[in-house]
């Protein structure tokens, strides 16, 4: 195997946050002199004196993520409290906390257009109040156990596609808008802005930001969710992102180890394959992860993915040879390892307690979303008790875990008047703004004059963003006549296009645009910020700054070189 360029650097400092719409604060059950976890000393050392003391039991609860069904830790629908029986075998997500000694809950919702959606098999975000009383109310649970644990809360909030937490919190563009701004100073300000958000309502891990690097298929099934096709451009963004997540008190996860970017197949539904040489992996798909891990990312995602230049026909979350001799002792990689859903397709061919004990013995430390928690939990307990599971193994893995609370026990919580707060509204601004890519058309004055009429493919909201914006900027929009601005959303293609539009602009990937006529914008994203600086383009108040962070075959990175 080659030697990488540079090794990975042991994980660093994080946060925790828990408050309530504007968050109030958090009850006196959940704070942190009720907590075995303070700050103060070494964290790895206390890390270890406390695991000294824990039962296997305890240990074992340790390296579990679940869901749970419900808003609430305590109060929940009867159709949740079935759910959760037959999940976990208790009746509210507190009570799972306190029947398994859990290290962590993921928090989870799904939408329609979200590609993540399949493994969400249920929804507990609803607005910025209800997820800060959730997580005080699961970290009341944790606290008031014996040892006294604090749990890693975490989502899935890489904005764009993949966004669990909307209403009432800032919205930054996408990675790939971030990445066609390719200004790291901005990206990191942003992703600080969004962190110190998820810390205000009690987030304290996000499984973001993605560090897959994109291939020569158009997008692959990663798109906007990666900030590009070139592997320097891309670990220079992860580095930011990480970096800002951070600094706002939110563990950073990169994500999906080794690279998911030169693929086609959906590892939610079948196992991907790999093809790369060692070589190609290295200066291809590898850089973003080592910039992350230099940077301090708190952990990094296992994928589900066949990577046949080191362990064909195993997938990577299940694999020694790529979590253990690359990711560990070939990169030098020291901090948490999680695994990508265990209730993803390439991961249920073994039953949740099986799949269990192959995750931990091939390097994993924190399981998320086993299919099913009893089965889980009941594996590993037995893999403990006969030897197949080693003490040094969990001890080793819940070591890890609890070395990164410790970290996040040293971090202040950020006030609740940050959630949907100016600050962060105007880096999303700046970010989007820096975005906006002309591929074709003039580089400067209005690229439309006159009445305005805006139509749209896959998002009358940002339909409705766009027509305010631009009413806000001086333009005249109409509903009939007039130059057609001509918005092509997620997941639509050429025969979405309008032959009559003046702008087509490509509000997620880039690539529909290589059939479209006249003028060209591509914003990469579809939120409201990206719309106001789309409105300010399109009006002539400003030049579009942005390139394109991929190919698109027949047209330049942008016109305005």
């Amino acid at each position: 195997m080659p030697r990488l360029l540079v090794p990975f650097a042991a994980a660093v400092v994080l946060l925790s946050g828990c408050t309530d719409d504007r968050p109030a604060a958090p009850s006196p059950s959940a704070t942190a002199q009720d907590s075995a976890v303070v700050p103060g000393g070494d964290p790895a050392k206390q890390a270890a004196d406390l695991v000294a003391r824990l039962s296997d039991e305890e240990l074992l609860g340790q390296l579990l993520m679940p869901y749970a069904y419900g808003n609430d830790a305590e109060k929940v629908s009867s159709g949740s409290v079935s759910a959760n029986k037959a999940y976990a075998g208790a009746a509210t997500p507190a009570e799972i906390v306190r029947k398994y000694h859990l290290g962590g809950v993921i928090l989870v919702s799904s939408s329609a257009d979200d590609p993540t959606a399949g493994t969400n098999k249920t929804t507990n975000v609803e607005s910025p109040a209800q997820v800060a009383k959730l997580t005080g109310g699961l970290q009341a649970a944790a606290l008031g156990l014996p040892a006294r644990i604090p749990l890693l809360i975490g989502t899935d909030q890489e904005y764009g596609q993949v966004t669990r937490i909307r209403d009432g919190m800032v919205q930054l563009p996408s990675a790939l808008a971030l990445g066609a701004g390719n200004e790291p100073a901005l990206t990191e300000a942003a992703w600080k802005a969004a962190g110190t958000e998820l810390a205000a309502i009690g987030v304290n891990v996000d499984f973001a930001p993605d560090a897959d690097v994109l291939g020569a298929q158009p997008g692959g099934v990663i798109g906007s969710r990666s900030f590009g096709s070139d592997p320097k451009l891309v670990a220079l963004q992860v580095a930011a992102a990480v970096r800002g997540l951070q600094a706002a008190g939110v563990a950073a996860t990169v994500k999906h180890f080794p690279g998911h970017g030169h693929t086609i197949v959906d590892s939610h539904n079948s196992l991907p394959v790999l093809n790369q040489s060692l070589d190609a992996l290295e200066s291809g798909d590898l850089p973003p992860f080592v910039a992350a891990a230099s940077a301090g990312t708190g952990l990094v995602m296992s994928g589900h993915l066949d990577v046949k230049a080191i362990d064909p026909g195993v997938p990577a979350s299940f694999s020694s040879k790529v979590l253990i001799d690359l990711l560990r002792t070939k990169l030098g990689y020291t901090g948490v390892v999680v695994t990508d859903a265990l209730n993803m397709e390439p991961a249920e061919q073994w039953g949740p307690g099986e799949a269990a004990v192959r995750a931990v013995l091939a390097g994993n430390d924190l399981l998320l979303m086993p299919p099913k928690l009893t089965d889980a939990y009941k594996g590993l307990l037995d893999a403990v008790r006969s030897g197949r599971l080693s003490k040094q193994r969990l001890t080793e893995a819940a070591t890890r875990i609890l070395t990164l609370k410790f970290r996040l026990a040293a971090v202040p919580r950020p006030d609740a008047s940050t959630v949907n707060g100016d600050a962060g509204k105007a880096a999303a601004r700046a970010s989007a703004a820096a975005a906006v890519t002309v591929l074709r058309g003039p580089c400067s004055g209005a690229l439309v004059t006159g009445p305005v009429r805006v139509t749209a493919a896959g998002s009358e909201t940002a339909r409705g963003w766009l027509e305010a914006a631009l009413t806000a900027a001086g333009a005249t929009v109409v509903q009939q006549g007039g130059a057609e601005v001509r918005l092509v959303g997620y997941g639509k293609g050429a025969s979405d296009l309008s032959t009559s539009a003046a702008v087509t602009v490509a509000l997620d990937t880039p690539y529909v645009l290589r059939s479209a006529k006249g003028t060209l914008v591509a914003t990469y994203s579809s939120s409201q910020a990206s719309m106001s600086a789309l409105a300010d383009v399109l009006v002539g108040k400003v030049k579009a700054p942005g390139r394109s962070p991929v190919p698109v075959q027949g047209l330049p990175a942008t016109a305005c070189d």
